[in-house]
């Protein structure tokens, strides 16, 4: 028994020690197929939710971290009418830890389609190392890659009061942290759907081992604590049967941390890490989410 336990548990380190590469679980593309890409999917929107093609924006923006001495060009989409960004509200959309774009595609056209048809912009890049996007994934281009996106907006006229931050699952890192902090811009409210409490925390959920998390891990990301800091209206919403980011020991607890000016939680009962708009129901989940960006 004990010859069992201390192999389960070399094996646990192991794999801990390449946490900083498993939170990035990318997948590259030769190209980029939205609408006609046929790999695996959460979901699939019906016609009613298409976009017409004038307003799919694909291009390129150079992202540099810092102490970068050159840029990492990285690959992004805006939903919208890019003539009159200065004048709509954009949802800065950071998708989660897999893939790459065409994976989120459906995600990103549900929030296009939020209150009505392109009633707000859709911002959503692929971080370094993802999809087409060069170089390698970090957690310091993660958040660089975001910035560079925000700094695209700003130039086409952008301003902070009508920017709307959404982060899922690892998204919620850059999310959370550029909503506390002064970077190119600062969003006006925040929307996290299944974040995580921080690399401590899955460290400690996966290996029931009362060690440290630095022992496994370079990374910094702490959501529970960078919370704090954000003082925009937060929205969060969380499926209480995600055995992946389990609701109580992360997504509850950034919730409960944060301390801004107001707050809204959405328990989805029945839902896993990845299935929170199909349970709530497409209309419930938009709906849920436009009366929170409308509010006053």
């Amino acid at each position: 028994m004990k010859k069992l336990f201390y192999l389960s548990s070399i094996l646990f380190l192991s794999s801990c020690l390449t946490l900083d590469e498993n939170l990035f679980n990318n997948s590259k593309l030769e190209s980029y197929k939205l609408d006609g890409y046929t790999g695996e999917v959460d979901f699939i929107l019906g016609s009613s939710y298409s976009i017409p093609d004038s307003l799919v924006h694909l291009f390129t923006l150079p992202s540099k971290a810092a102490g970068e001495s050159s840029a990492t060009t990285i690959y992004a989409i805006y939903i919208g009418d890019i003539v009159q960004i200065a004048t709509d509200t954009v949802i800065m959309y950071c998708h989660g830890n897999k893939d790459h774009m065409d994976f989120y595609w459906q995600r990103a056209k549900l929030l296009a389609n939020t209150k009505s048809k392109n009633r707000f912009g859709v911002m959503m890049i692929d971080y370094r190392g993802y999809g087409m996007s060069e170089g390698k994934p970090t957690e310091a281009g993660l958040y660089a890659d975001v910035d560079a996106a925000l700094n695209w907006l700003k130039t086409k006229g952008l301003s902070n009061e009508r920017l709307i931050m959404y982060g899922f699952s690892m998204g919620s890192a850059p999310a959370t942290k550029l909503s506390a902090e002064n970077w190119s811009m600062k969003p006006e409210k925040l929307i996290l759907e299944a974040p995580f409490a921080s690399a401590e925390t899955m460290i400690q959920d996966g290996s029931g081992l009362a060690m440290p998390g630095d022992f496994f891990t370079t990374l910094e990301i702490n959501n529970g604590e960078k919370i704090k800091s954000v003082s925009q209206p937060f929205f969060w919403v969380h499926g209480e049967a995600d055995d992946f980011l389990n609701i109580d020991s992360h997504g509850a607890v950034v919730y409960n941390n944060y301390q801004g000016s107001y707050k809204e939680a959405h328990r989805i009962a029945g839902a896993g890490h990845s299935s929170v708009p199909q349970t709530m129901g497409f209309w419930n989940y938009t709906n849920a989410l436009g009366d929170f960006i409308l509010r006053p």
